[in-house]
């Protein structure tokens, strides 16, 4: 289904990222979020089932939940709402794909990190900054800090994304731009925080990632998915120890007890790996959606 799809003779340019694929529409552009899985900027071969349409179902909820406190690129995620010619693809396409408006890509990922964990973690026992920001000298494991830190990456095409701090994306860029989407980064993190707070999930960070058309800034791509945030229970969560999470983490430490080097190519994964990672894309999945009649 994928191959017939993407040799589409009505769609001129296509291209395929880790995890979507993306069809130019002229003023728009059809996103098809596949099941595949990537880490640590490693695809690997074996795909976690339905993982496209979890993805998508989030990111509509938020898209449609935010529109209000930040513009975003969202048009429909409706199969009748696509021109003819995907017709014959509507049963791959239902659920996992959205039209949205096509926009100049802003080259970089805009992380908030609400906890020290993860990469900010290693940081920081190393250097004891996080972002490039000095932080106080005794900060344990999954500590919250006193206010969300916005910690930019730049966005590679290929390869690993380098994290930048605050100052460098600055001088990389317009200084309104740089300051609009730290601003709006920074809502949107407050916002689903606060949100998920009240669902016995915490939201440790995530990735944002905006666009523009003319002079409006837009966010674009995905929204606080299991792939792009940090999600971890409420009820588990100790300060100085690595919370249950419902996301890629789970995947991640799996790899780091393989003993595999992270680089390409990745290995096969043994499907109890695949329906546990399954299990906890659908968890998050139900807890933000609310949508507990999914037939997955």
């Amino acid at each position: 289904m994928y191959k017939n799809l993407s040799n589409l003779k009505a769609v001129q340019n296509s291209w395929q990222g880790k995890v979507r694929d993306i069809y130019d529409l002229g003023d728009s552009l059809l996103i098809v979020t596949s099941d595949r899985i990537s880490a640590f900027d490693v695809v690997f071969p074996t795909p976690i089932p339905d993982k496209g349409k979890i993805l998508t179902g989030i990111s509509v909820h938020f898209f449609k939940a935010t529109k209000d406190m930040v513009p975003n690129h969202f048009i429909s995620d409706l199969v009748s709402d696509l021109p003819a010619e995907f017709a014959p693809y509507a049963e791959y396409l239902q659920g996992r794909c959205m039209l949205v408006r096509k926009t100049r890509v802003i080259p970089f990922e805009c992380i908030v990190r609400g906890y020290i964990t993860g990469s900010a973690w290693s940081e920081y026992k190393k250097n004891g900054t996080v972002g490039g920001m000095l932080l106080p000298d005794d900060m344990k494991e999954s500590q919250r800090f006193p206010k969300p830190l916005f910690t930019p990456s730049t966005k590679a095409d290929s390869g690993h994304d380098e994290n930048i701090s605050y100052r460098e994306m600055l001088h990389r860029m317009d200084e309104w731009l740089a300051v609009k989407i730290r601003d709006y980064s920074l809502i949107l993190y407050e916002y689903a925080h606060e949100r998920l707070w009240g669902e016995n999930i915490i939201l440790a960070d995530t990735k944002l990632e905006f666009g523009t058309i003319g002079n409006e800034v837009l966010l674009i791509d995905e929204v606080l998915t299991p792939d792009s945030s940090r999600f971890w229970d409420r009820d588990s969560y100790q300060i100085g120890e690595t919370p249950l999470s419902f996301d890629k983490q789970y995947l991640r430490d799996y790899l780091d007890r393989l003993g595999w080097n992270k680089t390409p190519p990745a290995p096969e994964l043994p499907e109890e790996v695949v329906q546990q990672t399954r299990a906890k894309y659908i968890q998050i999945y139900q807890t933000i959606t609310k949508d507990l009649t999914c037939k997955w």
